[in-house]
């Protein structure tokens, strides 16, 4: 059996940022969607901190991965809540119509 390499996590890690990136320029009608590309960007770059950390010995790498997974988490959250508040305002979650909230 081949053994991972640096190589394998950085493929993988590339391919979901790429998803991520194209989630949110291709889609720009769906909040739920862009966040959950948003999402991917954010663990694409958590499976670069803890490869890097793990070939190079180091524990840095996966203490801030953890702070970013927290972060994520935070965003997640606070992003759902005014999705609700604006769909329970304007009965559509559109992107297109956000801009009706400045004032």
């Amino acid at each position: 059996m081949t053994e991972l390499g640096i190589l394998h996590f950085l493929i993988v890690s590339s391919a979901l940022f790429t998803v991520g990136v194209v989630g949110i320029f291709v889609n720009r009608k769906n909040v739920i969607v862009i966040l959950m590309a948003l999402e991917l960007i954010l663990l694409s770059v958590n499976i670069n901190l803890v490869a890097f950390s793990v070939f190079t010995g180091t524990i840095q790498g996966q203490i801030f991965a953890m702070l970013v997974l927290t972060v994520a988490a935070a965003e997640a959250a606070v992003g759902l809540a005014i999705l609700v508040v604006y769909f329970r305002n304007r009965r559509d979650i559109s992107v297109e119509n956000v801009d009706l909230m400045k004032g």
